[in-house]
């Protein structure tokens, strides 16, 4: 007897519940007779009730008459009402019942007339539909403004077709209206203050009315009345000299805009006060409820104004659009309960430049105790890099750090903090979004920090983030175990994306553990594409880490080189300070690029299951780490769909100019993939997912980095 295999549903591991379960199709031999007969699904990937699909069947030799029976066999098939459905005992088309039997898994059965022995087993599981509308939960703003939601059917091959709804308690719901092209794609046009569901419900008719819903809260403003917010940005002037600001705003009842910003040039450091400002919804877009424009009125007299596209958890990405300069940032609800109510060390990331305009980089972590209003630091420790040089203002790395902070009397967000390592160091911070928590994820809490002394050559300016470092945690080998996505940059557009696997080496007991998986670099226009690292011949692998320091969370990662080059390109050495396992702040110790980035986890649920099928959505996605004035800043709203057969389409618009965006998109099971867009033109892009949220099987966050020769690129982050 010969096995015939026959292929895997797309979907991977957290889809399983989605996906076909498929075994092999067998041939049998009459005995004697040498007849074998193999069953073919005619390309079917999947089942769903009530779904009709024409079974085929091969008999060997062709001489044989290749006429055959049909019949349908399995533990789940006995009883009244044909519980596996039905087959044509001749021409082989079958109907699925529609309810799945139990268990789901059944054998269509091919018996050749010329030899009754000689059969042939095909066996096949039917699944339920199921949908998915993203994003699950967003809030529009009130009166008229548009809100793009997607659809997509489950298992993969699933026929992607829709109707559409909207209900509320009280007129008027708004109204959604389903794309003429695209029946997974609707825009829904908000009504009065109110909670609201979008539903989208698949039109197959597979017994189950697979439908699902969006929570949509109707509300007069994106910017939440009487909150604060903490914001960071970072650019370049008109002189392409480097420029970083930090601030805190709050918002009043009605929409106004208050607080102070801090400023950081090659000229030196000032604080101005926010004395007004506003947040307003671009007019006549489709995605107007994604995108708007925010002004912040300094008490310099400039007026900045920002492009801003909004996620539907209502964080900002912006980059600067008022011809005084470039750049890019985000502004986060910030959450002032959260920080100081405890002992909590945070892992941080800085980068800038000294004042010979050389890169800077500085990583490291702080113990911060609370005392009253503010707190001590002792414990702490950095790494810095200047232009190659890791020894900086503080000696031979890592440098011991102690210090304070203090809350600012007049805003209750701004917070003040003083390091002492070989030299004294005073920088700001405010509180941006996130929460303390006992897990790694994107929402953990966040600091925005930048430095406030004359820069000179031990003070260089640097701005960066804090993140809260998960407790309780040995950060030994074994705690880093898993896939990861890290993203660096580097001085002159040098940028880079590293989809990488730590392996738990040594056990927490000591010794390196290997660190392995693929990465994509554009250094200034010069693409590396590495498809795995280590080669092949690298054994013993040059690509290790290893904890350092006690635990206390520092790592010695070897990361980038070029494996398939002859000779090889050897990996560099990068510090990491983790804030949680598999997570935490880089920064290249010895090269004149001075990379500095973050690691970001993959969860452990997902990691090795992403599938395009699970990224369709409306995206925020903007500029977030760019190292060369000569690369614009720019933000998206990106509509990623599906029409079905394994086709993956991306539209939507970009910012200045709203350009008109359109291509397709793909994503493999390790959370990687391309963006391949046809207009505005022809170009190619790498993706990195960093995050999924199981309870829709959707990514939610994705990293994107230029992948085109002779194209410089930064690196762009993507949040529905």
């Amino acid at each position: 007897m010969r096995l015939i295999m026959i292929k895997n549903s797309l979907f991977a591991a957290a889809l399983l519940s989605l996906a076909l379960a498929v075994s092999c199709a067998k041939g049998g031999n009459g005995i004697g007779s040498g007849i074998t007969v193999t069953v073919g699904d005619n390309n079917v990937s999947i089942i769903y009730p009530t779904q009709t699909i024409t079974f085929t069947a091969t008999v060997k030799p062709p001489t044989t008459s290749q006429t055959v029976t049909w019949s349908l066999s399995g533990t789940g098939c006995s009883g009244s009402g044909n519980p596996c459905g039905t087959i044509d005992p001749n021409s082989g088309v079958y109907t699925a019942p529609a309810v799945p039997p139990t268990p789901v898994t059944l054998n269509i059965t091919a018996t050749s007339t010329a030899d009754t022995t000689a059969t042939g087993n095909l066996q096949v599981a039917i699944r339920l539909i199921q949908v998915v509308v993203t994003p699950s939960s967003v809030t529009v703003g009130d009166n008229g403004l548009e809100q793009q939601f997607t659809a997509i059917a489950t298992p993969d091959d699933v026929k992607q077709s829709f109707t559409w709804n909207v209900t509320c308690t009280s007129s008027p719901c708004g109204q959604v209206v389903q794309d003429s092209n695209t029946s997974g794609l609707a825009v829904y046009t908000s009504g009065s203050n109110q909670a609201v569901q979008v539903s989208a419900t698949s039109t197959v008719n597979d017994g189950s009315l697979a439908s699902a819903s969006a929570k949509v809260s109707v509300v007069s403003s994106r910017l939440v009345a009487n909150s604060t917010y903490g914001f960071q940005f970072s650019g370049y002037d008109t002189a392409n000299k480097p420029i970083a600001a930090i601030g805190t705003v709050t918002t009043s009842a009605n929409g106004a805009i208050a607080g102070v910003e801090d400023v950081l040039t090659n000229t030196g450091y000032q604080q101005l006060s926010i004395n007004s400002g506003s947040y307003a919804p671009s007019a006549n877009n489709p995605n107007s409820n994604n995108l708007g424009t925010l002004t912040l009125n300094l008490s310099n007299g400039v007026t900045n104004k920002y492009t801003a596209v909004l996620t539907a958890s209502g964080s900002i990405q912006m980059i600067e659009s008022d011809g005084l300069g470039t750049g890019s940032g985000v502004m986060q609800k910030a959450a002032p309960i959260q920080f100081n109510a405890g002992g909590q060390t945070f892992a941080f990331g800085f980068s800038g430049s000294d004042p010979g305009g050389s890169r800077v980089g500085y990583v490291g972590m702080l113990p911060m105790v609370p005392s009253g209003t503010g707190g001590t630091i002792t414990g702490g420790l950095l790494d810095s890099n200047n232009n190659g040089s890791n020894t900086g203002s503080c000696g031979a790395p890592p440098c011991t750090v102690a210090g304070s902070y203090q809350q600012d009397a007049t805003f209750v967000n701004l917070w003040h903090l003083t390091l002492t390592t070989g030299v004294t160091q005073h920088f700001d911070f405010v509180l941006g979004g996130g929460q303390t928590q006992t897990k790694t994820g994107p929402n953990s809490l966040t600091l925005f920090a930048i430095s406030t002394d004359p820069v000179d050559a031990t003070h260089p300016e640097v701005s960066g983030t804090m993140v809260y470092q998960v407790p309780g945690t040995t950060y030994n080998n074994a705690t880093f175990n898993g896939a990861s996505i890290s993203t660096l940059t580097g001085a002159s557009a040098n940028v880079a994306l590293i989809n990488g696997v730590t392996d738990g080496g040594s056990s927490g007991t000591g010794g390196t553990g290997s660190f392995f998986g693929n990465f994509d670099q554009n250094n200034n226009g010069t693409v590396l594409s590495v498809a795995n690292f280590p080669a092949s011949g690298q054994s013993p692998t040059p690509y290790t880490y290893v904890s350092t320091n006690g635990n206390s969370g520092r790592y010695i990662f070897q990361m980038l080189g070029n494996p398939n080059a002859s000779p090889v390109v050897a990996p560099i050495p990068f510090v990491l300070y983790a804030s949680g396992a598999n997570r935490g702040f880089l920064l290249d110790q010895s090269s004149t690029a001075v990379l500095t980035g973050a690691m970001y986890p993959q969860p452990a649920k997902a990691s090795g299951s992403y599938s395009p099928a699970g990224m369709p959505g409306t995206y925020a996605v903007a500029t977030s780490s760019n190292s060369s004035p000569s690369v614009a800043p720019l933000v998206q709203n990106l509509v990623l769909t599906s029409p079905g057969g394994g086709v993956f389409n991306l539209a939507g618009a970009q910012n200045p100019g709203n350009v008109t965006l359109a291509g397709t998109y793909s994503m493999e099971l390790t959370g990687t993939g391309a963006i391949t867009l046809t207009a505005p033109a022809a170009s190619k892009y790498v993706i990195g997912a960093i995050d999924f949220d199981a309870t829709i099987s959707a990514v939610t966050d994705f990293f994107i980095m230029g992948a085109d020769s002779g194209t410089p690129s930064a690196l762009m982050f993507a949040q529905q």
